[in-house]
């Protein structure tokens, strides 16, 4: 079991996570955003990460880990894949994907709308659930640095979206 903390290029704070898996692309991680919480998955873009380590202060979170029986299991059905294939997965799982790019404060909730080339078109979502279809906002995918699914910010978001949704489809 390695947690490690991660620098992301752009970013102030560090991103800490249990590492699962990686590839050429792609960390795969549990996401851990404070102390000895776990929260979701995150997948860190290697192309923004610049340093990662793994010293006393991430060996004292494995271990409460490994004494909590956390496990680093990947979640179903989750294959490393391009940016716009790892948005896709993400919402045909779970109905939508989260996403950061250069700025760490923002994130982004949405519904792939069109993709073209580099880019991505999202409808998105806002923080009560609605879906935004009207303005389509679009995105750099060589800018995305980190795709985050199954935190409870991100089922929370989730489960107001298909709420809104139920209730637009009664009310027609």
């Amino acid at each position: 079991m390695k947690v490690e903390s991660y620098k992301i290029k752009g970013w102030k704070e560090r991103e800490t996570g249990l590492l699962i898996s990686e590839n050429e692309d792609w960390i795969l991680t549990k996401y851990i955003p404070v102390d000895y919480v776990v929260d979701g998955f995150k997948l860190y873009n290697k192309t923004f990460v610049k340093g990662r380590k793994s010293k006393r202060g991430e060996a004292q979170i494995a271990k409460v880990l490994e004494l909590k029986e956390i496990q680093p299991n990947k979640p179903e059905s989750f294959s490393f894949k391009s940016t716009i294939e790892l948005l896709e997965w993400s919402e045909e799982k779970y109905g939508l994907f989260e996403f950061q790019n250069k700025d760490e404060s923002d994130v982004y909730y949405g519904i792939l709308s069109d993709y073209k080339n580099d880019s991505v078109y999202i409808d998105t979502i806002s923080m009560d659930g609605e879906v935004e279809e009207t303005d389509y906002t679009k995105f750099k995918l060589n800018q995305i640095r980190s795709i985050t699914f199954e935190t409870d910010y991100f089922n929370s978001i989730r489960l107001l979206m298909n709420d809104k949704l139920r209730d637009a489809e009664n009310q027609e």
